[in-house]
């Protein structure tokens, strides 16, 4: 018996990651919103990127079966505001770095996406606050 498209659940390995690509491709397809699975981590992050204007807005759909995460591209003279989206740490080699160690990203042009025991935060809002975590991405 064949199963229908509504009970396929797919496991995924890295959301993050799959987020961080979804972003990437629409922007290199120039859309405008994007859609994707929704978590509390999702949400957190995508919070950070609009707080730090890489993105215009985010919201959550809760009116189907799974809530889905929207996300508005920002764009600025046709190119994508964020040029440089990278996942850092990922499930198969967790990075953790200190308060004293945290990375800066393009010499403090962009944030690297920190995992703290406080929440997500920017690199710069972790080392103010003298926390260090896990670098989950770095985006500039």
């Amino acid at each position: 018996m064949a199963a229908r498209p509504s009970e396929l659940i797919m496991s995924m390995s890295d959301p993050i990651a799959d987020m961080l690509t979804r972003i990437r491709n629409g922007q290199t397809r120039g859309k405008v919103t994007i859609v994707m699975p929704a978590s509390k981590k999702k949400q957190a992050i995508a919070e950070l990127l609009k707080a730090e204007g890489y993105i215009a807005d985010a919201a959550v759909n809760a009116t189907g079966v799974h809530p889905q995460l929207e996300l508005k591209l920002k764009y600025y003279r046709g190119r994508p505001v964020i040029e440089y989206l990278k996942r850092v740490s990922r499930p198969g080699l967790r990075i953790y770095r200190g308060k004293d160690e945290l990375p800066q990203v393009w010499g403090g042009l962009g944030i690297a996406i920190v995992s703290t025991s406080q929440g997500l935060m920017t690199d710069r809002a972790a080392r103010q606050a003298g926390h260090g975590g896990e670098i989950l991405a770095f985006v500039a």
